[in-house]
């Protein structure tokens, strides 16, 4: 049965090793994503995480408990694993983004954890998107022991002048809806993103948000508790910490 979901955000320089002399500016942002993962982990050891990948990728596919990634493509080579029974002398250096900041949660705050990673394609159609969030919940609540949901997903990065997608004057108006909805549980919000609006402002975790309203029941349902960890821009990219309670 799923017992909490959480999300947090997938820039690499949460991890202190890749931020260098950045790592202060980030220090709340960790401090938020880490007491999610570390409240995770108090709930429950099986962990199932959503991120989202670079279009052209199979609409979703799946990453095996048992693999370990590495941080060396971002500079660093640390090393992560999805279960306390992977071995990171076997490391997948393709390992995505999404499931790296996952297992590097997992590693620092809830260790005995088992993670498996569904990544979804950015470009995954929003009725996709329902009907994976629809089928994702059946498969949590059947199991017979406690699960928790991990959404790994950034907001738009076209923030602000110097943001990696440069400045989209649009963007401030979808982002500030998509954090009053993730603060608030409001999935009928997070279900009516616009797939081609979201694209052209560069905010990829469109998909794994409408599937975790999909989770929690979509425009007819929602959240019995939810809250907000954490929410800012400090790089121009939207970035959104919080629990939702099913």
């Amino acid at each position: 049965m799923l017992t909490a979901a959480a999300f947090v955000p997938s820039p690499p320089l949460l991890v202190p090793q890749l931020a260098g002399a950045a790592a202060p500016e980030t220090d709340r942002l960790r401090r938020a994503a880490l007491d999610v993962a570390t409240r995770l982990g108090g709930s429950c050891a099986e962990w199932t995480v959503v991120g989202v990948a670079e279009p052209g990728m199979p609409l979703v596919a799946d990453i095996d408990p048992e693999t370990c990634g590495t941080f060396a493509g971002f500079g660093v080579d640390v090393r992560v694993c999805l279960s306390p029974d992977a071995s990171d002398h076997d490391v997948d250096r393709s390992m995505p983004l999404a499931a790296l900041i996952a297992g590097w949660l997992r590693g620092q705050s809830a260790p005995e954890s088992r993670l498996r990673v569904r990544m979804l394609a950015s470009d995954t159609p929003a009725d996709e998107c329902a009907r994976l969030g629809e089928s994702l919940r059946r498969e949590l609540d059947a199991r017979p022991t406690p699960q928790a949901l991990l959404v790994v997903a950034d907001g738009a990065n076209t923030l602000t002048d110097k943001a990696p997608g440069a400045f989209d004057a649009r963007s401030a108006e979808v982002q500030a809806a998509l954090d009053a909805a993730l603060a608030d549980g409001d999935c009928g919000v997070l279900g009516r993103l616009d797939p081609a609006l979201c694209s052209s402002i560069g905010l990829p975790g469109r998909a794994a948000w409408q599937t975790l309203s999909a989770v929690f029941g979509g425009g007819d349902g929602g959240p019995s508790k939810s809250e907000s960890l954490y929410t800012g821009a400090p790089y121009g990219v939207g970035y959104h910490v919080g629990m939702w309670l099913p």
